[in-house]
């Protein structure tokens, strides 16, 4: 009774590993958060060591 089609994949996307492209897109937003905290950290420790 219940509808396990919304739960497979579609049949287009079956044969595809996204693999790469998922890892590639976290060090496209990674690598600049992780700058963006270094300089944070960095200038606060500045701010409040004088």
């Amino acid at each position: 009774m219940t509808d396990t089609s919304s739960q497979n994949p579609p049949d287009g996307s079956a044969g595809k590993d996204r693999r790469p492209l998922i890892a590639f897109t976290w060090l496209w937003v990674g690598a600049p958060l992780a700058y963006g905290l270094y300089e944070l950290v960095r200038k606060a420790t500045q701010l409040f060591t004088g």
